[in-house]
This record gives C-alpha cells, structure tokens and sequence, in this order.
C-alpha cells in the first residue's frame, strides 16, 4: 500500500487530518509539523504522497518539494491566493477550506497514479552491472559443459527456474554454481 504523510503547521490540524484519512482506509505513516520531520519519515517509504500546507516551522512546500524522492508526490492544500502562485504542474493541489469528499477522491487518483508508476517501474527490465553479468554467463558456461546444452537452452533454463522460484536471474545462476560444483 500507498503511504501517506501528512505536514501541516498546526499539529492539531495534522492530527485531525492524519485521523480522517485512517477512518477512510489510508495508510498514514504519519503527521508532522515541519519539512526536516516529513523528510525523516520519507526515509523508510518507497512510494507515497505528502499531503501538506504551504508553509511550515521550517520551510516552504517548495523546499520540501525539491527533497522529494522520485517515487513520492505532493498534494498541497492552501488557500487559492497561495494556489495562484504555484507553478509547478507536478504537485496536486486542494483549495482551502478542505472538504472530505474532495481530498479523498483527489488521494485516490494520486494513489493510482503511485500505483501506476511502480508497475511501471518493476516492468522495466534489470540493469545489471558486469560482476552479475559474469555470474549469469558462468552459470550457462557450467550448464553447457556438464548439461550438453546450447547457450540458448542454458539461458532459458536460468530463466525458467529462476521464475519458478521467484528468485532473480543472478540469485538462479549462483545457485547453480553452489549446486553443480560438487
């Protein structure tokens, strides 16, 4: 699941929030008042949405936007002067004052969207680097060897056994040599 961090001035306000958004099945990872506490808790999230002010005890949401990892997006919610004033087209924005039905639909479309980018993401294939490029080339030199198997029927035998498991293909071909040394 999506986590989501919430980052208003007023810890009364991230409260009441943060409780909103658990009574309606969210995730929230938690609630703070200030950018430097929001970045702590991104540490430990891979995706998510910070749901925040425009400003806090110890920056603005533009400088909090520029610490966000590559996986986690803004939502901001503000008053419609402050939402004039924001450009960038990558972060949400709510106007202020917030109603329920409004920041629950916009949590889903972002949610989606998170989901979106991480199939995505996991789709992509792996790059490897060259110490595990070597492991799979001499887990199919062994398999060719002793198996009489062309290069081909090695790679695919690496691949099948390697989705049989659910293990890697690098993690498959050190197998095979842990297995066949003996």
């Amino acid at each position: 699941m999506v986590g989501v961090i919430v980052v208003f001035p007023r810890p009364e306000d991230a409260k009441s929030i943060r409780s909103l958004l658990v009574r309606n099945g969210y995730e929230v990872i938690g609630a703070c008042t200030s950018g430097a506490q929001a970045l702590q808790l991104m540490e430990h999230l891979s995706d998510g949405i910070v749901l925040c002010g425009y400003r806090f005890r110890d920056m603005l949401y533009t400088e909090l936007y520029e610490y966000l990892p590559p996986n986690v997006q803004m939502l901001l919610a503000a008053s419609p002067h402050v939402l004039d004033g924001c450009r960038d087209n990558d972060i949400v924005c709510l106007s202020l004052p917030l109603k329920v039905h409004d920041l629950i639909n916009t949590l889903e479309m972002m949610m989606a969207s998170v989901m979106v980018q991480k199939k995505k993401r996991k789709a992509r294939p792996a790059v490897r680097n060259d110490e595990e490029k070597k492991i799979i080339e001499g887990a199919k030199k062994l398999l060719m060897e002793r198996n009489n198997m062309t290069e081909e029927e090695a790679h695919r035998y690496i691949q099948k056994c390697s989705m049989d498991s659910g293990n890697t293909l690098v993690e498959t071909a050190q197998m095979v040599f842990s297995l066949m040394k003996y």
